[in-house]
């Protein structure tokens, strides 16, 4: 059974992840007054973070990263799972639900270069590493002449890849770049008019198990009610189009004024060709409007659209 003294925080290894679970503590510790003692990390290492050589899509997509988390969860060994949401896959195990999520940080995608200040500046035919399809595909749309390569590893991984001249550029959420103190390495900030992030990207997603009242009290001063609604515009979005790592999907819903706007896009994999959506409408009707939104998109969406 679960020490209720005790509130166990479940996270993945990575620099981030920790960054991530460090900064749900500390707002639980400044919201309740409780010591970093009630509230131990319990690192977890998932099956997504032991495949390297491959893209996820090959390998099964986005549960990868929170199997294992869901597992320790429903067996007690974790009281919540602190998540990046745009990880989190759209269908959670029996038991599982989002409490909620922190304030979201920046959104954007941040362009990083040792020699080029965007992407129109690269060479013809130079070489972008990504491990994202929607940044891949996004990078295609944009300069179809550049070589798309797959480049795995953590946020330092990838650095590191990029100053040892593996690849010309790479992009990365400016929200771990801040989580990790790591901005200073950035190139360029892509404006989301013209590169839309992932469905979820700069938001922490917190866990629990579905019948956990007390937890879900604990949560309740740090978790973010904006943040809240424009997820659920998100995901709702994600969901109808079946979205996966498999999958070259964009979204990112805001507040505006008392109004939920939505901007989604779909590509082809090699970035020949995108579909986009904008929605507005009532922060109430969040979840609907997502789904309205993924409707129009799937119902413009040609035979065989996102096929390789």
């Amino acid at each position: 059974m679960p020490d209720p003294s005790r509130l166990i925080i479940g996270t993945r290894g990575s620099p981030l992840a920790l960054a991530q679970a460090h900064e749900t503590q500390s707002r639980l510790m400044i919201a309740h007054g409780w010591s970093d003692e009630r509230l131990p990390l319990e690192p977890i290492k998932t099956t997504g973070d032991t495949i390297q050589d491959r893209a996820l899509s090959e390998a099964g997509g986005k549960g990868l990263f929170t199997k294992e988390l869901d597992l320790a969860l429903l067996a007690g060994a974790i009281d919540i799972g602190v998540h990046s949401a745009k990880d989190l896959p759209t269908k959670l195990p029996d038991g599982v639900v989002i409490a909620g999520y922190l304030p979201r940080e920046d959104v954007r995608d941040a362009f990083i270069s040792r020699d080029f200040k965007n992407i129109g500046d690269l060479p013809q035919g130079g070489i972008v590493g990504s491990a994202s399809l929607r940044r891949q595909a996004q990078i295609r749309r944009l300069r179809p002449d550049l070589q798309v390569t797959l480049l795995r590893g953590n946020v330092q991984t990838r650095l590191a890849k990029l100053e040892h001249g593996e690849v010309h550029a790479t992009l990365l959420a400016m929200a771990g770049l801040r989580r990790l103190g790591l901005t200073d390495h950035v190139t360029t900030i892509l404006d989301t008019d013209d590169f839309l992030p992932a469905v979820g990207q700069g938001a922490i997603a917190i866990t629990i198990r579905t019948d956990d009242a007390d937890i879900r009290k604990s949560l309740g001063p740090i978790l973010d009610a904006p943040t809240g609604y424009a997820l659920a515009a998100e995901r709702a979005f994600l969901t109808v189009l079946d979205g996966s790592c498999r999958t070259p999907i964009a979204g990112h819903a805001r507040l505006i004024g008392d109004q939920l706007e939505l901007r989604g896009l779909v590509l082809r994999p090699d970035g020949s060709e995108a579909l986009d959506v904008l929605r507005r409408g009532a922060v109430a009707d969040a979840a609907a409007l997502g789904r309205e939104a993924g409707l129009d998109l799937r119902g413009r969406m040609p035979a065989g659209f996102l096929a390789p």
